[in-house]
């Protein structure tokens, strides 16, 4: 299926694939990132020749923060989000037979189910470092209660490039919201063959509403479910992180303190090494004045033994 908008050259879609890949990928990052990413491919596609899809990179507006959350939501829940789809369409044929309890019902459980959805898509902004305001969360709903209401806006979400929030219509459109009168009593008569096609189509009607109606609140609930669960991973991933943090923390000192000592132990070395130094020094230098003051030592008796030996001589010729 072509996306709405998509570019079609001669030689088929191989050459068209590229933009609309840009495209998604414009309307997947977050909008601080929009503008440069833009410019980025606009830039690329020109250099490439390709003047027609450089065109339509750079007529893509940033959406705003709203926006690009409800695309993240489509993008990164496909599943949560086509049965969202088919549950709009589920209401909206529901709507053309519900009676009002049958209504009041049916709207409570859109309600949920667009609340949840909308607290999903605040998750994953936040997730992804972009958190949305109150006012923000609000406009999700607004575009999520379009999306139901609307086949046009559902489409329009399911593509994945809104660019700005969508407004739901104040009700469901009047040839949609037709709900059936209460019959009238009339006087008791015989039932006649088309009666009874009447009133075998009113009530598979009404069977149709029960199991769309069941369809709906059972679509609320899985919803309710995987926003419970994914609350309690984000829980679970964020004490993780607060553990790592700690365990981490405590590393850092650990290193920090070893780090400490190891220069203290190498300050201590390289004191003591020198300290080696200046002593091999010193015995150098004393063994050296040890080495001279025995050669000394030596020739002094050297004199000695010789002044004695001249001294006997003398001594004997007297």
């Amino acid at each position: 299926m072509q996306r709405e908008g998509g570019h079609r050259r001669e030689g088929g879609d191989h050459d068209a694939e590229p933009v609309e890949s840009v495209l998604d990928e414009l309307y997947t990052a977050p909008p601080s990132d929009f503008v440069a990413l833009r410019e980025e491919h606009a830039k690329a596609a020109r250099t490439a020749g390709r003047k027609e899809d450089a065109r339509r990179i750079h007529a893509a507006r940033r959406p705003t923060l709203a926006a690009w959350a409800a695309n993240l939501l489509t993008r990164s829940r496909p599943e949560e989000s086509r049965r969202f789809l088919d549950l709009g369409q589920a209401l909206r044929e529901a709507y053309r037979t519900l009676d009002a309890d049958g209504l009041k019902e049916l709207s409570a459980q859109r309600r949920s189910i667009v609340s949840a959805l909308s607290r999903q898509a605040a998750l994953l902004a936040r997730e992804a470092g972009h958190p949305l305001s109150e006012a923000g969360q609000r406009e999700v709903e607004s575009t999520l209660r379009a999306v139901l209401a609307d086949p046009d806006a559902a489409a329009r979400w399911a593509g994945g490039r809104l660019e700005g929030s969508l407004t739901p219509p104040s009700e469901f459109p009047p040839d949609t919201v037709r709900a059936e009168p209460a019959p009238r009593a009339r006087p008791a008569r015989a039932r006649t063959p088309a009666a009874g096609r009447a009133k075998d189509e009113l009530a598979e009607r009404r069977r149709k509403r029960q199991q769309d109606v069941a369809r709906a609140a059972q679509a609320a609930e899985r919803a309710e479910r995987q926003l419970r669960d994914r609350r309690a991973e984000h829980a679970d991933a964020d004490s993780a992180l607060r553990h790592t943090g700690d365990e981490l923390g405590r590393a850092r000192e650990e290193v920090s303190s070893a780090e400490r000592r190891l220069r203290r132990a190498r300050q201590r070395l390289e004191r003591a090494e020198r300290e080696r130094r200046e002593s091999q020094e010193r015995e150098h230098s004393a063994a050296d004045a040890l080495d001279r003051a025995a050669h000394e030592a030596r020739e002094a008796a050297r004199r000695v033994d010789r002044l004695a030996g001249r001294g006997e001589q003398y001594g004997g010729h007297d």
